[in-house]
């Protein structure tokens, strides 16, 4: 199950944890997996440069995404992006398989999305011009972070064509965005997979809960600006400004603050502060004060 599979990581995570406080080695983001040093040789340019890209990628935490080398394989990343704010994927957890040849990072990765989206073929290579399938485009200073930053980006885009490539409409593409959220999903026979998928889930859906919270508020935070702009206009249009001004700085708010509950009496100063930026405007005759239109 979804939480056996959680389960399993965090116990195969708590293991490395202490094989590295025992060998002296810092617990601080992710390292090389436990027999890196056996497996890989650690002064080879492809497995230095994975290694610096998995203590950076675990270091600098980015909402949009999150990606991480399979324990037995640094060479197969797993990855989720969430799906960009604005379009038909927003709300979406995109999950992917990142495969880096021998030769990175002069030679691109390989991409494959896991979860459908509408966007992309799902369980195939896809075609951008940051993967195996252009390599005359790949610069060697590029990383894992910039091309999830790239297929994020790449979502919203039309196909064109491309390889891997779907045009699917925009209702199907959202409700294919709100599926994705319920449940990882499930890529090979392998335990460990399964278990890092579930995990980077997890962590998907908490930051997108976070910025839906954020969103909400800043649009609550756009409604109550733009409610005391339209009272501002409509007192403008209703009195003489500067003395409406003068009126509600020197005895409106002291009504209101032993009258009105706490709504109110923010919504009263919000009036007021539209209201004093339209009487600091310059007019249109350049003058100050008086009328601000």
């Amino acid at each position: 199950s979804f939480i056996t599979l959680r389960r399993a990581r965090s116990g195969a995570r708590r293991a490395r944890h202490r094989h590295q406080m025992s060998s002296g080695a810092s617990p601080g983001g992710q390292a090389p997996p436990d027999g890196a040093e056996a497996k890989y040789n650690m002064k080879n340019p492809a497995v230095k440069r994975i290694a610096q890209e998995m203590r950076e990628m675990s270091r600098d935490v980015d909402p949009c995404y999150h990606a991480e080398a399979v324990e037995d394989d640094i060479f197969e990343w797993h990855f989720a992006i969430l799906g960009p704010e604005d379009t038909e994927f927003e709300g979406g957890i995109y999950h992917g398989r990142i495969l880096l040849p021998p030769e990175y990072p002069f030679k691109p990765p390989s991409f494959m999305l896991l979860t459908p989206s509408g966007r992309f073929e799902t369980n195939a290579k896809i075609c951008l011009s940051i993967s195996s399938h252009h390599p005359e485009h790949w610069q060697p200073s590029w990383s894992v972070r910039t091309a999830l930053l790239a297929v994020r980006s790449f979502m919203p885009t039309a196909p064109e064509g491309a390889v891997g490539s779907l045009d699917y409409p925009a209702d199907e593409r959202r409700e294919l965005a709100a599926a994705s959220r319920e449940r990882p999903p499930e890529f090979g026979n392998s335990e460990s997979r399964r278990a890092l998928i579930a995990e980077v889930h997890a962590k998907m859906l908490t930051r997108w809960e976070a910025m839906r919270a954020a969103k909400r508020e800043r649009e609550d935070v756009a409604r109550a600006e733009a409610a005391a702009e339209a009272e501002a206009s409509r007192l403008n249009d209703a009195y003489d400004l500067d003395d409406t001004a003068a009126w509600v700085r020197t005895n409106a708010l002291r009504r209101v603050a032993l009258q009105m509950p706490d709504e109110l009496l923010r919504d009263a100063m919000a009036v007021a502060a539209a209201l004093t930026r339209r009487c600091n405007a310059p007019s249109r005759g350049g003058g100050g004060g008086g009328d601000a239109e």
